[in-house]
């Protein structure tokens, strides 16, 4: 028995909703963390989707950002927001519990601020978000259940993670102090479910819309599943979906998921 946890930045939902559904059908998550949904909670095409069998939570936003969890299971809690700035009004962190067999499973849906321009408050406002980040993984891990963050992270955390690094050095997804934010996440003792599988360069989670990436395979890996030692442990497969960028108008971001050997209730 297994359990296939994914994320995907959409990039809105309801322009996507057509390849969400197919690629829901395709491969079988049980459990779907969204980023960029773009539309507010009412707005969400919830119907759709519980006809596959999901359980829906949104926290949304309109126009801008948005997260939601789709999940097979029933969801025994559910909170919006992460926490540690009360100013904050972006709908970026959505958690939610599901029971197994043997105790819970809980994920953590993220979408982090991108940061550009550097010189701008969006860079210092991109590093914050990551320190809150880490608190909450601190205080997370202390209990000492599976745990997965998952989401777009708009961090390319190595030089094998862009297929041209020296015209990133400067850019917030790939700046010395990003990456190691994000280091200090994996110090922590979370585990890049990818980087558990294969160190093999050239794995890519989003190619951008302009000048051909996708066909020159100019791709960036930003979308990320950080799991704690109780959910790495039960780490069986890892994979990423790019063929879904060449379906038509598609999202500048593919799946990624893991299966992990868990028993469902």
């Amino acid at each position: 028995m297994s359990i296939r946890v994914a994320t995907w930045n959409v990039n809105s939902v309801r322009q996507r909703i057509d390849l969400l559904l197919t690629w829901l059908r395709e491969c079988q998550p049980d459990i779907v963390c969204l980023q960029e949904i773009k539309c507010v909670d009412e707005a969400f095409p919830r119907l759709e989707i519980e006809a596959l069998g999901y359980n829906v939570v949104t926290h949304g936003q309109k126009t801008f950002n948005g997260v939601a969890l789709l999940s097979k299971f029933r969801f025994d809690e559910t909170k919006s927001g992460l926490a540690g700035d009360d100013e904050d009004a972006h709908a970026r962190f959505l958690e939610g519990v599901v029971t197994l067999k043997r105790g819970v499973l809980r994920i953590a849906c993220l979408y982090l601020p991108n940061g550009n321009p550097v010189g701008s408050d969006k860079y210092p406002y991109k590093l914050k978000w990551m320190s809150r980040l880490l608190e909450y993984s601190k205080e997370r891990l202390k209990t000492e259940e599976p745990l997965i963050l998952a989401g777009d992270f708009n961090v390319i955390p190595a030089a094998r993670d862009v297929y041209n690094p020296a015209a990133w050095t400067e850019d917030a997804l790939f700046k010395a102090e990003t990456r190691e934010s994000f280091q200090s996440l994996l110090g922590l003792g979370l585990t890049d479910a990818l980087r558990a599988v294969t160190d093999e360069s050239g794995l890519y989670t989003f190619w951008d819309y302009q000048a051909g990436a996708w066909q020159k395979n100019q791709g960036l890996r930003i979308d990320h599943l950080l799991m704690s030692p109780q959910a790495s442990d039960r780490l069986a497969n890892v994979g990423i979906d790019s063929y879904v960028r060449g379906w038509e108008k598609p999202s500048d971001h593919v799946p990624v998921w893991a299966d992990l050997d868990l028993e469902a209730v």
